[in-house]
């Protein structure tokens, strides 16, 4: 190990001052983290903006209906979500439960609901996220897909010439850090404003909203529900990790960092805030981006967490073969159990 390697362990081998000790009784725990960690992701406004949601598309899929909404998020920001409806409801039927899908990095929201970059139906292979907004719907879900800040038609000017799946990431994320703020920070607080969207929809039931998501999703998706107690359920692939072990051990996209968080927690104390809620995490065997040692070293901690919550069962977990991609081979069978 290098002089340099070394100096940098030493400065982020941190406990963190707000990491869980079984000592402590666990909603105060909870409560000062999750104040923390809202403060590192840049803190979100005081007072939400109106959401004036406009529908741009609506079209008929095989067995559901998928619509394009657009909803404001910050002054000054406009989100397209997909909505993905079942056939079979009405408004005479009773309210459905929901789930948000989040995609990772690629080429957006269409990835995840069978469309190619161009909205065009899929032709070829789904890839890592396996279109799983689809998977949800045609299980009864109504499934919101939100078009995350970055990706796809969130993408800069001078990037809509890239190939589609090239993100913009890097230089909003730099942008936002120069001020105080982050790229993920802005990601949570607005998928926190497409959970006041679906609230608003006469055939979702409110009490009954989970979130998905895979990778730069799987962050999203594990920091607004370890934040935002309106996600019932949760499952986080390919992303339950440590960050030692993922993201301070490679290259990865500035969307992931967020500074002083290893001076609050490391990353299983911060999906642990997600308890007593049931929590589900895919974890491929041969994942090289969020890797197996540490995905288990994740699971562990949080099987500790959920244990002092009274919630063991409510924690469980896939260690499916494959790579960092969606699985659901026990995944949906799961959520219809707990949701």
């Amino acid at each position: 190990m290098s002089e340099i390697e070394a100096y940098l362990q030493q400065q982020t081998t941190l406990r963190g001052r707000s990491a869980y000790d079984a000592d402590q009784p666990l909603e105060l725990w909870q409560h000062q983290l999750r104040t923390r960690v809202q403060e590192r992701l840049g803190d979100f406004p005081m007072m939400p903006a109106a959401l004036n949601p406009v529908v741009l598309e609506r079209v008929p899929c095989d067995g559901y209906i998928r619509e394009r909404i657009e909803i404001t998020t910050y002054e000054g920001l406009r989100m397209p979500i997909y909505l993905l409806t079942p056939n079979n409801v009405s408004a005479t039927d009773m309210k459905r439960p929901a789930i948000v899908a989040c995609h990772g990095h690629g080429y957006g929201s269409r990835e995840i609901c069978g469309m190619e970059p161009d909205g065009s139906p899929r032709a070829g292979e789904p890839g890592l996220h396996k279109d799983f907004a689809v998977a949800l719907v045609k299980r009864g879900y109504v499934v919101a897909a939100p078009e995350l800040l970055g990706f796809g038609d969130r993408r800069l000017d001078e990037d809509r010439e890239a190939p589609p799946g090239a993100s913009s990431c890097t230089k909003i994320a730099a942008h936002l850090l120069m001020v105080g703020k982050t790229l993920a920070g802005h990601r949570v607080y607005e998928t926190t404003r497409v959970l006041d969207y679906l609230s608003t929809r006469p055939g979702v039931d409110s009490e009954r909203i989970g979130s998905m998501g895979i990778s730069g999703g799987g962050l999203v998706t594990a920091f607004t529900a370890a934040l935002d107690e309106r996600c019932k359920v949760v499952v986080v692939s390919g992303y339950a990790s440590t960050f030692h072990g993922s993201i301070l051990d490679r290259n990865h996209c500035l969307d992931n960092y967020i500074p002083g968080i290893l001076q609050e927690a490391e990353l299983p104390d911060i999906i642990g805030l997600i308890a007593p809620r049931p929590l589900f995490l895919e974890i491929g065997s041969e994942d090289l981006v969020f890797p197996l040692h540490s995905a288990r070293e994740a699971h562990v901690r949080l099987k500790m967490i959920y244990e002092h919550a009274g919630a063991e069962q409510a924690l469980d977990a896939d260690y499916f073969d494959g790579g960092h991609e969606i699985s659901g081979a026990k995944a949906y069978d799961w959520l219809e159990q707990v949701l």
